[in-house]
């Protein structure tokens, strides 16, 4: 005989008083769910003890708020919107890289026209002050070039602005140029006729070309070396970080390259100059661009890797050899020679480097995000020593 089954009035009831019995125990349950940080299922009054496994997995995503060892989110990944970087890398081509070249080397012959006019080696003036207009002339064509239309330049010239680089610069430019334009045009006095209108020209042109000559090398640091101000007064980071190297660097170039034409173009006996300079230029080039590789932390990868890294390890092995060619080979032209070729290829690997350089870290979003968290980090521990 079987039993006969509850109605359904009798079996509703019945669950009607069981979850009348759990509620009754609901407040209990709430506070040991918050003493042990432990979600208790709404269907198990029973099972009442601390999940590990959970309590574990919910710290994890909660974190610790007195300690800071777990982060809540991971580390930002270094992308952009649409792949494109943070900072806009520069658009200057490879013609703006020739002009701090150019300008580099007619700021050193001027410098080395100026020493041979002063020690009279006829060969040094002379060598000097032809590549110093050939130079100068050279950066007014890439500068016009980079700047679209030749008119520019000229309304740059209404304005002169002390806090922009690149007005300071054109000015400079515009003195220099004529400058060294005399002293050149001075060398052609002994072609001249020695009566007649061009023979008052031919001997009008030896004084002028010595006080315009003075002039050039007087301008020819601030030519030599404001092009690394430009740079460094740019957004772009391994740039902007470098301003205290780059004008050295400049310089050392400059004196570097004039170096070159003063041992290419002058025989062994009047070449001293020359290699004073090579020494002293090498000396400036190669401590600059061996801080800029060293002192900026993760901004001194871009001038280490890549062609950038390239072009400047073939500078800094050009620099040496020049410099052991000038010094070690003085009675031999052809030492010198080479010497002053290597030198001059070691001023254009230099300056081409540092340019490349500059324009990889602008396209690299790390090189603009993890500096800008180490000085916001840095702030921090200086207004509060004990944050982590």
């Amino acid at each position: 005989m079987t039993e006969a089954t509850p109605p359904v009035g009798d079996r509703f009831r019945r669950f009607r008083d069981r979850l009348a019995a759990a509620s009754l125990d609901l407040p209990a349950q709430r506070q040991a769910d918050d003493d042990t940080n432990v979600a208790v299922p709404a269907n198990a009054q029973e099972d009442r003890t601390p999940q590990p496994r959970q309590d574990a997995a919910r710290r994890s995503r909660r974190g610790r708020r007195g300690g800071g060892e777990e982060l809540r989110v991971p580390e930002a990944e270094f992308t952009s919107y649409y792949g494109r970087p943070i900072l806009k890398a520069p658009v200057w081509k490879w013609d703006i890289a020739a002009y701090l070249f150019t300008g580099g080397l007619a700021a050193g012959s001027s410098l080395l026209a100026a020493g041979g006019q002063l020690t009279r080696r006829p060969a040094l003036r002379r060598a000097g002050r032809v590549t110093a207009l050939g130079a100068v002339s050279a950066s007014a064509v890439f500068l016009i070039k980079d700047l679209g239309r030749p008119e520019r330049f000229h309304h740059m010239l209404r304005v002169a602005k002390l806090t922009s680089p690149m007005s300071v610069g054109t000015w400079i430019l515009s003195a220099f140029g004529p400058a060294a334009g005399l002293a050149a045009i001075a060398e052609t006095a002994g072609w001249l006729p020695r009566r007649g209108p061009l023979g008052l020209v031919g001997r009008a042109l030896p004084p002028a070309g010595h006080a315009a000559g003075l002039v050039a090398a007087v301008t020819a640091p601030a030519l030599a070396t404001y092009t690394g101000v430009l740079l460094a007064d740019t957004a772009v980071p391994s740039w902007h970080e470098a301003y205290p190297e780059l004008p050295v660097i400049f310089a050392g170039s400059a004196l570097a390259s004039g170096a070159g034409v003063g041992l290419l173009a002058a025989p062994p006996a009047q070449a001293g100059p020359a290699r004073r300079m090579a020494v002293a230029g090498a000396a400036l080039e190669l401590y600059g661009a061996h801080r800029v590789e060293t002192r900026l932390g993760l901004l001194s990868e871009p001038y280490r890797t890549g062609r950038p890294g390239r072009l400047l390890r073939a500078g800094r092995l050009l620099t040496a050899a020049g410099v052991a060619g000038a010094l070690l080979g003085r009675r031999s032209r052809a030492v010198g020679a080479l010497s002053g070729a290597a030198l001059l290829s070691a001023s254009v690997a230099t300056r081409f480097g540092i340019f490349y350089g500059g324009v990889a870290s602008a396209r690299d979003p790390r090189y603009t995000v993890v500096p800008q968290r180490e000085r916001v980090n840095a702030r921090r521990t200086e207004v509060d020593p004990a944050t982590d």
